[in-house]
């Protein structure tokens, strides 16, 4: 018997599913583990710790794409840390950007509650109306004009 863990005790220890762990393996995130004679795939110890970092950084909003490039420098023995710096500043930036949007959409919103119902039409650029095409305030204000 070869030392080592089997897919289901990383991925017990980890709160990863099995085929997770080997998407990780097949994408390059995770080194292939050595194999049994019978072709039963062996992890190193090290993979658990590895997991929590992917697990960790993801938590934070990387993608796998820069995941997988924080772990390249990380697994020259270099601290991945001006990288990361440079991609959570991005991530930072990206957060701010969609929350002034949403912030936005959210004013947009509550304007149009505040407004009484069928009474004016859909802001552009969408132009439609709330109201069916029979609705007394589609008739009033002219049909289909926005």
């Amino acid at each position: 018997m070869q030392a080592g863990l089997t897919v289901a005790q990383v991925a017990a220890g980890t709160g990863v599913r099995p085929d997770t762990l080997r998407y990780y393996e097949r994408t390059g995130l995770l080194p292939e583990p050595p194999r049994t004679t019978g072709a039963h795939r062996r992890y190193p110890e090290t993979t658990v710790e590895r997991l929590r970092f992917i697990r960790g950084v993801q938590r934070l909003g990387l993608r796998l794409s820069e995941i997988k490039e924080l772990l390249v420098v990380r697994d020259t023995g270099v601290c991945p840390c001006e990288p990361a710096e440079d991609l959570l500043r991005r991530h930072l930036a990206e957060i701010d950007a969609e929350l002034a949007r949403l912030t936005e959409l959210r004013a947009e919103l509550a304007g149009m509650l505040a407004r009484p119902a069928c009474t004016e039409r859909v802001p552009a650029p969408a132009p439609v109306s709330w109201c069916p095409p029979d609705c007394g305030a589609d008739a009033e204000g002219g049909g289909d004009d926005v």
